[in-house]
């Protein structure tokens, strides 16, 4: 796959997620809690015995909740910076079954047994369409048949021609510090040079990789959480 027409991963992550000082108050910005994704991971079979990829793993919140709680953790991110965040929790936490791969959908090779379980939250809108099917087909490859996909987005359950109305309320419901969480005017240009897509264009390519969607939610029309079970 790395070959010239090989989309450049790194340049689609959003340069924000590449500047070490947006890095330090990502976790307070982005507001995620793991515990519930945890929960139901464990619900699924993810044990001690069990191996979880973590693609898209920022600065690591969901892989250092669920380290203690699994075999092998493997964090996976395009962004040195976030690695770096991520590799200095990893040291102050003393966790030994961490490993941090730069590397992005397109480009981690998975070594070793297949993976039990991966874990994506907000990471695969940042592929157009085309990769994202070939993505969530590279998933299917690094996971054991029965194997879950936790993947959370940002995800449009809305008809084109609902758009406008949707669009407008979520971004009513924006906050003004910039501290605490995305404004009006990050949203904005999520929307604008982002590429979330339709809930009916992706959920074929989930079933095209070899899925089967068994849990979906959604909140405002426009975050989506699915469980997948590899076929």
């Amino acid at each position: 796959m790395l070959e010239r027409w090989t989309l450049d991963e790194g340049a689609h992550a959003g340069s924000e997620h590449l500047d070490r000082e947006y890095v330090a108050a990502y976790d307070q910005k982005s507001g995620a809690d793991p515990l519930d994704d945890l929960a139901l991971l464990r619900r699924h079979g993810v044990d001690h015995t069990s191996t979880l990829v973590d693609l898209g793993a920022g600065t690591g919140r969901f892989a250092l909740a669920i380290a203690p709680h699994c075999h092998r953790v493997i964090a996976v991110d395009v962004s040195p910076a976030m690695l770096d965040f991520l590799r200095n929790r990893i040291s102050e936490a003393a966790l030994g079954n961490v490993e941090c791969v730069e590397a992005g959908f397109l480009s981690y090779q998975h070594a070793g047994a297949p993976a039990d379980a991966v874990y994506s939250r907000n990471a695969l809108h940042h592929l157009p369409d085309f990769w994202k099917a070939i993505a969530l087909d590279r998933i299917a490859q690094m996971l054991r048949i029965g194997g879950v996909l936790r993947l959370r987005d940002l995800i449009y359950d809305f008809r084109p021609a609902e758009a406008e109305g949707v669009i407008s309320r979520w971004l009513d419901g924006a906050v003004t510090d910039p501290t605490v969480g995305y404004t009006r005017d990050d949203l904005v240009e999520h929307v604008r040079t982002e590429h979330s897509t339709f809930r009916w264009l992706l959920e074929p390519m989930i079933d095209a990789a070899g899925f089967d969607i068994v849990e979906a939610d959604f909140d405002r029309s426009v975050y989506g959480r699915y469980i997948c079970i590899k076929r």
